[in-house]
Order: C-alpha cells, then sequence, then structure tokens
C-alpha cells in the first residue's frame, strides 16, 4: 500500500509511518501540515490519504473537502480525538470516507487501510496524455510532438509526465525532487532546474512554443 499520513503531531507521525513501514509494509510519504497534504495528494497516486483533523495550514476537514472540491476521488480516513456525532458527520460530510477516533490501536488502523483499498477508489492512470501537438505515452515511455518522437531520459520523461498529470498547478521543486528522486537522495534543487531546461531545449527542437512554465522562486508548471 502507498499511504500519505498527515500528523503534525511528530511523535505520533514518526511511530505511525514506522508501524505502518514495519507491520505492513507500506510505502509511506509523511507531511505535517494541510497544504502539503493537498500538495503530496493530487501529485501522485495514493491507496489511501490519512488526514489528522488538527493541522496548521489547513485542517485535516478543510483539507479533505478541498481535495473532494479539486475532484479527488481517492480514499481518505480521518484522524482525530473527537468523538462527539457532530464531529463524525463533519468529517464524512467533507467527504472522508472513513473515521478513527485517537488514541487507536496499530491493528485497527491496518484493517481500516485494508478494507478502503479493497474498495479500490484510485482510478488508472491514462496510458496517453495529449496537450496541443504533443503526446505521452506510458506504456513505452514515448513522447512524439508535431509527429516527431523526442528522445527523453528517464528522469526527464518522469519529470514530464509530473507535470502533464497536473496541468495547471505549479509542482514546487521539493515536491518534484521527492517524487522523482526521494528526499533522502544526495540531489539539489539545481539538479531539477537543469533537467527541466534540457526537456524544454528538446521540445523547442521541433518548433513547439514554451510548454513549460517557471514559477519563480517555486517550481514549475504546464497550462491545462
Amino acid at each position: 500500500m502507498k499511504i500519505l499520513l498527515a500528523e503534525d503531531d511528530i511523535r505520533l507521525g514518526e511511530l505511525t509511518a514506522h508501524m505502518l513501514k514495519k507491520k505492513a509494509g507500506c510505502v509511506v510519504d509523511w507531511v505535517t501540515t494541510g497544504n502539503e497534504a493537498f500538495e503530496y495528494a493530487t501529485g501522485s497516486g495514493y491507496d489511501v490519504v490519512v488526514l489528522d483533523w488538527m493541522m496548521p495550514e489547513g485542517d485535516g476537514r478543510d483539507t479533505c473537502a478541498k481535495l473532494r472540491n479539486r475532484g479527488y476521488s481517492g480514499a481518505i480516513l480521518m484522524l482525530t480525538a473527537r468523538d462527539a456525532l457532530q464531529d463524525r458527520v463533519e468529517g464524512l460530510d467533507a467527504g472522508a470516507d472513513d473515521y478513527l477516533v485517537k488514541p487507536f490501536e496499530m491493528d485497527e488502523l491496518l484493517a481500516r487501510l485494508r478494507a478502503l483499498t479493497r474498495r479500490n477508489f484510485v482510478p488508472l492512470q491514462e496510458d496517453v496524455i495529449r496537450i496541443r501537438d504533443l503526446e505521452l505515452q506510458r506504456t513505452n515511455q514515448t513522447v512524439i510532438q508535431g509527429g516527431r518522437q523526442i528522445q527523453l531520459s528517464p528522469r526527464e520523461f518522469q519529470i514530464l509526465d509530473m507535470l502533464l498529470q497536473n496541468k495547471g498547478r505549479t509542482l514546487t521543486r521539493e515536491v518534484i525532487l521527492d517524487k522523482v528522486w526521494g528526499l533522502d537522495a544526495d540531489v539539489n534543487l539545481k539538479t531539477i532546474d537543469a533537467i527541466v531546461k534540457l526537456i524544454r531545449k528538446k521540445l523547442e527542437q521541433s518548433g513547439a512554443r514554451e510548454l513549460i512554465q517557471s514559477v519563480r522562486g517555486v517550481g514549475y508548471k504546464i497550462e491545462a
């Protein structure tokens, strides 16, 4: 299972992420704010997003509602110390698929995660993405522009694929670094700038106007 855990309690977050990896072999991305949770959830495919209710920069309920309004269809589990009926109703009405009250046993969390993944919320990614005269084919890792095949390295293909999947959204350099290499990798943010420059150069050789836009001081995006 690939899990996004959004929990601002550092001790609980570390313990939960560790146990999910150790007991269930999950791949876990752990963030501590609502804004990060929204950015990660919409920038990659997760089996389940686990949202703590009380977080800075957008609490779990608001982040859940924001994701659903965006069209996010993946499974969402809400974690909270609020156990009143009205609180549970608010969480579910915001778009959560399940609700777990703190403190909880790890075995119950795992059981709920398994139940949610059996519902198969996450849709299959499109094999082919098209924008303007550019076509990206995931199955054979091919990019065609104006009838001409563009030779991209695996890293170049991954970054272009991420940007195309998130048309209209700015992806920060940090998110790109995490999704392509992992935050622990010995890669700096200037490497991303260099690779994006190479992608642009290869695309522009076919006579296309600039597709990838820079968002100064933040990252990159492709307009929808």
